[in-house]
């Protein structure tokens, strides 16, 4: 059996985000997802209740991918808000151990900055030997930024290419995108991403005119598509519906 990889593709990934509080919410989002042509899972831990957070319940939920690339986040919000970076960081390997594929490292790791890309020394050796102690484990790296405004494609630019030196195997950034130019830009960041970076990429949009980029990113560059199976009370809707991707992605020519 091939092993799990967000690395290898044929076609940019339609991966389903699993953003349940209990692992049986968990695993019937996957259940419905894997019926809505889910071909790998994004688990957001955060989202899970403290008392789940372990061994023998990570590995039921990731069971249920029935062996399909898992991409988990331990952010420091939701149920985490009040953990520490290093608190967020163990409940990463914890899930590298119980069988995740790829463990998204936020890039102001060990120093929050409001981009979420720190420049501090310290932090970005911690960061690498993170990245080298889920490596160990048989895992691959995301690393992400957030950066919560609008930036060019210079800084984009150099916010890839720091995320790749600290050992990254996909670069994730999450751009916005509030006006008319600002979508125009984007699209071109996205597409042109790859002339800059020697690794598979994940660009995403917020704002008003950032659907775009999260509904049609595969056709530009990018390696997956994120889409989430149903919404619910609080979900953020700008993340598409899953079916609705399969049909873009499986359906557009260009």
């Amino acid at each position: 059996m091939r092993k799990a990889t967000f690395l290898e593709y044929d076609k940019p990934l339609l991966c389903a985000v699993v953003q349940d509080r209990s692992p049986q919410e968990m695993i019937v989002t996957i259940n419905n997802s894997l019926y809505d042509g889910a071909e790998a899972f994004c688990i957001q831990l955060e989202i899970l209740k403290p008392e789940y957070r372990n061994e023998q319940t990570l590995k039921e939920i990731f069971s249920a991918c029935r062996g399909l690339p898992i991409y988990i986040t331990s952010y420091r919000k939701y149920f985490s808000e009040h953990l520490t970076d290093d608190d967020c960081a163990e409940l990463l390997l914890l899930g590298a151990k119980c069988g995740a594929t790829l463990c998204d490292v936020p890039g102001d790791f060990y120093c929050p900055e409001p981009h979420e890309l720190t420049e501090d020394i310290a932090a970005i050796a911690k960061q690498k030997k993170l990245i080298e102690r889920i490596h160990a484990l048989g895992c691959e790296v995301l690393m992400s930024s957030h950066l919560h405004g609008f930036y060019d494609e210079k800084e984009v630019n150099r916010i890839a290419l720091a995320q790749r030196e600290r050992g990254a195997d996909v670069v994730k950034i999450v751009n916005f995108a509030t006006t008319e130019e600002e979508f125009l830009q984007n699209v071109q960041i996205c597409t042109r991403l790859k002339r800059v970076l020697n690794c598979p990429y994940l660009y995403l949009a917020s704002g008003e005119y950032g659907r775009f980029i999260r509904q049609t990113g595969g056709k530009l560059g990018c390696c997956m598509y994120l889409g989430v199976e149903r919404y619910h009370t609080g979900s953020f809707v700008e993340q598409p519906i899953l079916r609705s991707l399969k049909v873009i992605r499986d359906n557009m020519v260009f």
